[in-house]
């Protein structure tokens, strides 16, 4: 069995195994022990169990399925959302501390003059007015007018004349000393309780209470109000905060947890709204780039940067190797040029942190390689097979593949890293039609050939890689039957 908490709060399981073969699985929020208030409701957390039988990887591939079908946020039309390219400047201005409305212009253009093709423009952390001019002090959700005068109307007009939309950040929960939210509506926050040293400055901060109507309310008006007038099509929520003291600390005697049930369902309320209000928006979970991937966020949103961790090819690719298995749509960033890095990082959605004042940049391979990866994005919503072992090693092979489920192509991306001595890989192709031939194209080599599935998955597919570290891209497609 495959079994998913879908919780985006503190959960526990217990699996209690009988003196035979008897197996019980006890699940649900950590804590609840209280009454309930006339009119209050209160809910469980969201259990998936999926069935399977002998073969892991197939089990992973109906998750996946599963996943892309009942879950994964779609477009308007009811379509899967295609891959994305979004390029940022938060490496050139401090996220958005020193950005204005005149360098985000300037880096749209370039981007755009480069012929790089950007899906979105990203805007990050440090728009608003900071109070002692750090991103972090979060509670004041207003554009800050000194450094664009005009808010993000003129920058979102002109991405969208270039066929650019927009992204941009925010962190509505965590609340900041000196904000607006702050010294305005202090009823609306919930102080910790008991945090332990290890993270003693998240005293410093408070929590705008989701659970409270009230609250909820004015954050889903304010923000709706900024997308709408400020023309931003996809809305981005980070969360660099741990709720569980806060959440606790405001239980009453006879009400442990009912803080953070009425939270979490203040939460999800809140993008549901947001959502029915935007169809068809994309929503980003961030929550410090890593946490709150549960079940219930993902039915509502996809993480567009999976990891704070981020260009270090061997960390991506195995970011990319095991969350693949479980999260159809995942993102990371991107800074070097060379073929090796670009591939490592890519995923369904991938941040460019170019700096593209820089005109002494390859251009000329970026285009190639990216009008490669768009030739074969659409695979990533195949099935998925880990065609080495997973490793952390620098002198391995590792390579994967996504491939149709309809058997009519797919694609393998294999790495040699740094320090391996082995020059060519037997990489067995999993998922294709015995009696089909497939066309294969090496996609950086420049090379064809005409193999048979059975031979593609019995005696495999003999990839070589000169350079250390190198990287090879596959893409095949179903050509025909054999010739018996």
């Amino acid at each position: 069995m495959i079994i998913a908490v879908g919780w985006p709060g503190q959960w526990m399981a217990q699996f209690i195994r009988d003196e035979e073969a008897g197996l019980r699985i006890l699940a649900g929020q950590e804590t609840t022990h209280f009454v309930l208030h006339p009119g209050e409701e209160v809910r469980t957390p969201l259990v998936v169990v999926l069935f399977w039988d002998k073969d892991v990887i197939r089990a992973q591939n109906l998750w996946r399925r599963w996943m892309i079908s009942h879950n994964l946020p779609h477009s308007k039309d009811g379509t899967v959302r295609p891959p994305q390219l979004t390029p940022c400047s938060s490496h050139q201005f401090g996220e958005m501390v020193n950005a204005n409305e005149e360098n985000q212009k300037l880096f749209v253009s370039r981007y755009v003059e480069e012929g790089l093709a950007p899906d979105y423009w990203w805007m990050d952390a440090g728009w608003y007015e900071l109070p002692k001019g750090r991103w972090v002090d979060t509670g004041t959700w207003e554009i800050d007018r000194k450094r664009f005068p005009n808010g993000f109307r003129p920058i979102s007009d002109f991405a969208h004349s270039n066929g650019v939309k927009i992204i941009v950040w925010f962190e509505p929960e965590r609340v900041c000393e000196g904000t607006w939210l702050w010294q305005n509506r202090s009823e609306w926050l919930l102080s910790p309780k008991e945090v332990p040293e290890s993270v003693g400055w998240m005293r410093r901060w408070k929590l705008l209470d989701l659970g409270n109507i009230a609250a909820r309310k004015w954050l889903t008006d304010h923000i709706d109000k900024l997308l709408t007038e400020q023309g931003i099509d996809l809305y981005r929520q980070d969360f660099n905060i741990d709720p569980l003291w806060y959440w606790r600390g405001g239980d009453d005697t006879n009400r442990e947890g009912i803080t953070e049930n009425c939270y979490v369902q203040g939460y999800l309320a809140y993008w549901d709204e947001l959502r029915r209000r935007h169809p068809g928006m994309l929503i980003d979970s961030c929550a410090s780039d890593g946490r709150r991937n549960d079940l219930e966020t993902l039915r509502r949103a996809v993480p567009l940067l999976r990891s704070d961790y981020i260009f270090e090819e061997v960390g991506q690719q195995c970011h990319c190797y095991v969350l693949s298995m479980w999260m159809p749509y995942h993102g990371t960033g991107m800074k070097d040029v060379s073929p090796y890095h670009f591939w490592s990082v890519m995923s369904p959605h991938v941040i460019r942190c170019w700096d593209v004042r820089d005109k002494s940049l390859d251009y000329v391979s970026l285009r190639k390689w990216l009008k490669h990866w768009r030739q074969i994005a659409k695979y990533y919503y195949g099935d998925y097979y880990p065609l080495t072992p997973y490793s952390l090693e620098k002198d391995v092979w590792v390579a994967w593949q996504f491939n149709s489920p309809e058997g009519q192509g797919g694609m393998v991306q294999a790495f040699r890293r740094d320090n391996s001595y082995t020059l060519t890989a037997e990489l067995r192709l999993q998922g294709l039609i015995n009696d089909a031939e497939y066309e294969v194209n090496d996609i950086l080599a420049e090379k064809k050939c005409t193999v048979s599935g059975r031979d593609l998955m019995t005696n495999g597919l003999d990839v070589t890689i000169n350079d250390r570290p190198g990287v090879a891209v596959l893409e095949y497609k179903r050509v025909g039957h054999r010739r018996l």
